[in-house]
């Protein structure tokens, strides 16, 4: 495959579509129940609880990768076989949210376990994959996996601290009886049941879809002064999570026609003056910096400006070959002038969903908030937390009296004077 037709075939991408989420006793989130869209925003004031949620996330991320329960949340150094993992914030000390004994009856969950549900859709079926954990003890408590309803695994008894194994039921076809078998109980049974010798095709590609949705996931975390180094590698096809391979990645776009126009005409679009072209400078070894040309100057990146360079960054993800799934970005308006946050919302639009990669971000601009569409209100959703009790998230859609009160008054009006919060 030649690299015109890889960044061609970008068009009609396959993509895992995350449907629902579910999220109990992680960090400081009690219960989170959430259906996503395309494009999802996250709301609310610092410490409410947003980055516990793409927390949760890396977590699935981390097991989808086939890293250890402890690996997934406390890290694990680079090898020749593995990449490095930076583990969760916190560590598994932090991961599960304490809760105060209810006065009657049982808790629904151990003191030490914390529960993930996602609902993906993959090629017209809806898969629908469960874990609980137990972070401190490094092993996975239950686990299934569901395609259309269908169960592929379910676990048959409950790991514990004691015990080496997990039990769960395989059922290896849809007529057949469930086979009952013991597994490693530090890691998801996703990849271990991958290794199994009788495992039919059809199960076999199922597994690896579920595993893919989990995996791919991409969380930019964009700095400035990394998107103004020189870039080693010749080609990339995805972008680094600070900004790594920037130029690379820009130099495998602009090798191909239709995507240089693209790209080139949504640069255009963010700068005051004209410019021409997007220009991969070489450095004394062949190393490459990105760079823009209006008229007859050029500008590198070492002189842009930091909004120029992080819009020129998330915009080359959105066309990058080797897509996400699920694109991830902490305020998303860092460094772009609050003019341009308009055509920011305008390409995410145009380039998430069915043209491009599932879209999460948080926020905390009202500008961003002023160019929403009605219809994105269902999956804008608004955390907050009281004090050192459990954050709330939910859709802004779903806060009482919301509907009406925002056809009098601007959602971003009400997000800066603070009403979001007086209805907590």
């Amino acid at each position: 495959m030649t690299l015109g037709t890889l960044i061609s075939a970008f068009d009609e991408p396959t993509l895992a579509m995350l449907e629902q989420i579910v999220i109990e006793r992680f960090k400081s989130l009690k219960r989170v129940d959430l259906k996503l869209g395309a494009l999802n925003l996250l709301i609310g004031t610092n410490a409410s609880g947003k980055s516990n949620f793409l927390d949760a996330l890396r977590v699935l991320q981390g097991l989808g990768n086939g890293f250890t329960v402890s690996e997934v949340f406390d890290g694990k150094p680079r090898s020749a076989t593995s990449i490095a993992w930076d583990g969760i914030r916190g560590g598994s000390a932090e991961a599960v949210l304490r809760l105060p004994a209810p006065k009657i009856g049982r808790p629904i969950f151990p003191a030490n376990i914390c529960r993930l549900v996602v609902g993906f859709r993959i090629q017209n079926q809806r898969y629908d994959y469960e874990v609980s954990l137990n972070p401190t003890g490094g092993f996975v408590r239950e686990e299934s996996l569901h395609v259309d309803t269908r169960p592929i695994f379910i676990t048959e008894k409950k790991a514990t601290q004691s015990k080496p194994t997990i039990t769960a039921r395989v059922y290896l076809d849809r007529a057949g009886q469930p086979r009952q078998r013991d597994f490693e109980k530090h890691r998801s049974l996703l990849h271990q049941l991958l290794r199994q010798n009788d495992l039919p095709d059809e199960r076999r590609e199922m597994l690896e879809n579920c595993i893919q949705a989990l995996s791919n996931q991409q969380r930019l975390d964009l700095v400035p002064a990394q998107l103004r180094q020189y870039s080693q590698s010749q080609r990339a096809s995805r972008l680094g999570e600070r900004g790594e391979d920037f130029a690379s990645l820009v130099k495998t776009l602009i090798s191909d026609k239709k995507t240089r126009a693209e790209y080139v005409s949504w640069l255009r679009e963010l700068t005051p003056t004209e410019v021409d072209e997007v220009v991969i400078k070489k450095g004394a070894v062949g190393e490459l910096l990105f760079a823009l040309r209006e008229g007859k100057r050029e500008f590198p990146a070492k002189v842009l400006s930091d909004g120029t360079l992080r819009f020129a960054a998330i915009a080359a993800a959105l066309f990058q070959p080797d897509m996400p799934d699920l694109l991830l970005l902490e305020e998303v308006e860092n460094g772009i002038h609050p003019t341009r946050l308009r055509l920011l919302m305008e390409l995410l639009r145009s380039r998430t969903g069915s043209a491009g990669p599932q879209f999460l971000a948080t926020t905390h601009s009202p500008i961003i908030i002023a160019w929403l569409l009605p219809s994105e209100y269902a999956t804008t959703f608004f955390c907050v937390r009281d004090g050192e009790g459990p954050s709330t998230i939910r859709p802004v859609a779903d806060i009482p009296e919301f509907q009406s009160i925002v056809q009098r008054t601007p959602f971003s009006d009400l997000f800066a004077e603070g009403w979001l919060e007086a209805t907590a």
